[in-house]
């Protein structure tokens, strides 16, 4: 039977528990340490953070098996060594019950509607198929932990938490670990953390923040973000409304997306910004056909601003952004267009078509004429520039437009997605469907 599991990712955003406080005090290492201030700072984690899991994994290692020099060990690897209670004359089960007396809070109480939602999405991978898949990775990583990480026997540490404790509790002090001391991470071992910390419901950031990851080159033809959207339509969608006036100034709204990689290859969400921008302005599309196209994705038509009146004006402006971002994040790369995904023209260009009308229903007096006209630079854009950018303009200004879809056209937009290499949210995440 498995074990009732948290969600984390909904009273977390980033690390947590054991593995969180050891991150904050190692990300303190330069000021003065010592046992009043790591006790204060845990229970400020747990008191004002709300970090129930803290106490929770402080008890877990306290009842356990492990001998006093593993937990001293595994704590040394977590902090990179910046406060050594054993040096300050505390046995370590003793510094694990001052830390559950910092900590002690009442656990949190939640409504009982909360709690039937939460249910719902708890994770369901059995202790057994966790610490298989856990001790699997420390072991592909062994090497570089036992060189890098300048705590004796730190593998064999993991290990016996991951086997006789707690495989979560596992997983997090290893990535701690690895963290603590910059090991460099393949992208491939990187993908698989990513997908345990999905099944066990972890916050994104609980896996890629502080880990040194080996990333691949920058890629402006890559398409699978889970996140859904990117380039060009999630700008648009940041500029829909007049939300982003209260997210910061015009330049700072496109950082937002230019900068929008935590977790991502650093500079890969600029690189498909900029090549979006960059089909448009060496298209042979008129001035006005871009801008058209511009103001029906972002539903502007309404809008007084000047700032996006002339459409080349404005996407040489994001593309300068762009090219400051990739040139920090990698100084030595020079951007390229990837080549068109000309193969999904006609399919494109079939739903184009089909469902023109109902975009021209759908916006009012002042925007249908902006949208009709949308409607044709699409059409244009597909066959002379991209069916890809196309086809991801089609369902932002379908949603911009708040038109609904059948079924059948929903599964449709997904086969044209799968072909484009899309994640599987990028159609789920924004159109309302109606029954087929």
């Amino acid at each position: 039977m498995a074990r009732q599991r948290e969600v984390y990712y909904v009273d977390h955003v980033d690390d947590f528990g054991l593995s969180g406080l050891t991150g904050k005090v190692c990300s303190r290492s330069m000021l003065r340490l010592d046992e009043a201030t790591v006790l204060a700072l845990a229970g400020q984690t747990a008191a004002e953070e709300e970090d129930d899991q803290l106490g929770t994994d402080v008890q877990v290692l306290m009842n356990s098996p492990l001998l006093a020099e593993d937990i001293h060990a595994l704590w040394l690897a977590g902090v990179r060594r910046s406060f050594d209670p054993v040096e300050e004359g505390t046995d370590m089960r003793a510094w694990l019950g001052r830390l559950a007396d910092a900590c002690s809070t009442r656990p949190r109480e939640r409504d009982p509607v909360e709690v039937r939602v939460l249910d719902k999405v708890r994770p369901a991978v059995l202790e057994g198929e966790l610490r298989e898949t856990v001790a699997t990775e420390i072991a592909f990583a062994a090497a570089g932990l036992e060189q890098a990480v300048a705590v004796p026997g730190i593998v064999a540490v993991l290990r016996r938490v991951v086997n006789e404790v707690d495989a979560d509790l596992g997983f997090r002090m290893f990535l701690r670990a690895a963290k603590a001391y910059s090991l460099p991470i393949d992208a491939d071992q990187y993908d698989r953390f990513l997908t345990i910390g999905e099944l066990l419901a972890y916050p994104a950031a609980a896996i890629h923040e502080g880990l040194n990851v080996r990333w691949p080159a920058i890629d402006p033809g890559r398409r699978d973000f889970a996140c859904g959207r990117f380039g060009l339509p999630m700008l648009a969608a940041v500029f829909y409304g007049s939300g982003w006036r209260y997210e910061g100034t015009i330049h700072e709204n496109i950082e937002r997306v230019a900068h929008a990689d935590p977790g991502l290859v650093p500079g890969a969400q600029a690189a498909v910004l900029l090549e979006d921008v960059q089909r448009l302005l060496c298209s042979a599309l008129s001035d006005d056909a871009v801008t058209e196209l511009w103001r029906a994705a972002s539903g502007r038509w309404n809008s007084t601003d000047e700032f996006d009146a002339d459409g080349r004006a404005w996407f040489t402006q994001i593309a300068e952004v762009c090219r400051r971002r990739l040139k920090d994040v990698d100084p030595v790369y020079a951007p390229f267009v990837s080549h068109a995904r000309v193969e999904a023209a006609e399919a494109v260009l079939q739903e184009i078509r089909k469902v023109a009308p109902d975009l021209t229903n759908r916006a009012d007096n002042v925007g249908a004429a902006t949208v009709r006209s949308a409607v044709r630079v699409l059409d244009e854009l597909v066959r002379t520039v991209d069916p890809d950018l196309g086809f991801r303009l089609l369902l932002q200004i379908l949603s911009t437009c708040e038109v609904t879809i059948t079924e059948a056209r929903r599964a449709r937009y997904k086969a044209i997605g799968e072909q484009l290499g899309y994640s599987d949210d990028h159609i789920d995440d924004r159109l309302p469907a109606l029954p087929s």
